[in-house]
């Protein structure tokens, strides 16, 4: 069974409504829905504005009315099939006497698979997989949270040429250019978790909020997460008000990773020191590395990561580029370069 271009059409903006501004990253997936009369006219559209509201076949059930029997319904992801917060998007559409469903990304949650099924056993025609990369990349880490039971790890550091982090005598101010900074934070907004370990709190005492470009912290924040051992004085910036904070009492990032995926967290970005870097490293959790480089050398000083026991050439740790792009400030000297790369 294929689809027609007033179909395929409707997924475009089906794609589109899903990334409507404002709606959350998480912890549900974002999910555009457009509703096709029999002549591709489009009737309704709706989109989930997150956890606890309408799911977007319901918005757009909702909005079309009588209008919708009969009707093709275009989704973004396989409709549920489970009560939680909202009941089955299946029995939805079911109840509305909607003739055909497409979805793109078929849903692998195992709490709420099944709704393509009990569509057909409904006698409701269904096209799965149109456009289904396009759907997985608007909900990248979700859809790695519900396959791999673990939050999606991205690490980012800055670096010199030579890779220092910082000089000899601890200063790492001017490494991160103030292009890079800023992109920093647009990277944290993308993000639920915020990871750091005990003593990146204790040394540098960060905030780990994300800012606009007037240096104000944003209304929504990602969780604050520090990671270790030791107890953290009451007067870290980490414990203010202005996000929630978590201590993951573990050395075990396997471990912290578990407590955050409970915690329904699909992304964490780490920003801890070399330890944790290499901790994360180590056992094979760092799934993207962001890396801001400046065009400087140091020669000594602070590595971004500490020694990964690698002696010999042949066993580095090869990463793949994903995306180069020059950060530069207005003057032309405030640059950076930021790489993106993932495993190999």
């Amino acid at each position: 069974m294929t689809t027609n271009e007033a179909e395929r059409r409707a997924m475009r903006r089906a794609l589109e409504l899903a990334v409507t501004p404002g709606v959350p990253l998480g912890p549900n997936p974002r999910v555009g829905c457009v509703v096709l009369a029999a002549d591709g006219r489009t009737i309704a559209e709706g989109f989930h504005r997150g956890a606890g509201t309408l799911h977007a076949e319901a918005a757009a059930l909702a909005e079309a009315g009588e209008e919708a029997r009969g009707s093709t319904v275009v989704v973004t992801l396989e409709p549920c099939n489970h009560t939680g917060r909202t009941g089955p998007c299946s029995e939805a559409l079911i109840a509305a006497g909607v003739r055909r469903v497409v979805f793109a990304q078929p849903d692998s949650n195992p709490v709420a698979v099944g709704g393509a099924r009990r569509l057909r056993e409904a006698g409701v025609e269904v096209v799965g997989a149109e456009m289904i990369e396009e759907a997985q990349a608007i909900n990248r880490t979700w859809t790695f949270a519900i396959a791999r039971r673990r939050p999606f790890v991205t690490w980012k550091f800055a670096a010199t040429l030579d890779g220092r982090s910082a000089a000899a005598d601890g200063t790492s101010r001017w490494v991160s250019s103030r292009a890079a900074r800023r992109d920093t934070h647009r990277l944290r907004g993308l993000c639920d978790t915020m990871l750091v370990g005990t003593g990146t709190v204790l040394v540098d005492d960060p905030e780990l909020t994300v800012r606009d470009d007037v240096d104000e912290p944003l209304p929504v924040q990602p969780l604050r997460a520090v990671m270790g051992l030791r107890d953290l004085p009451t007067d870290r910036r980490v414990l203010n008000d202005r996000a929630e904070t978590v201590h993951l009492r573990t050395h075990d990032p396997r471990e912290a990773l578990q407590q955050l995926h409970d915690l329904e967290r699909q992304h964490v970005f780490l920003e801890g020191g070399p330890t944790l870097a290499r901790a994360f490293l180590d056992a094979d959790l760092v799934d993207e590395v962001v890396a801001y480089v400046a065009p400087m050398l140091l020669g000594s000083g602070a590595s971004a990561v500490a020694d990964l026991g690698i002696t010999t050439m042949t066993d580095a740790l090869h990463l793949h580029v994903t995306d180069v792009t020059v950060l530069q400030g207005h003057d032309g000297e405030d640059t950076n370069v930021r790489l993106t790369m993932r495993r190999k």
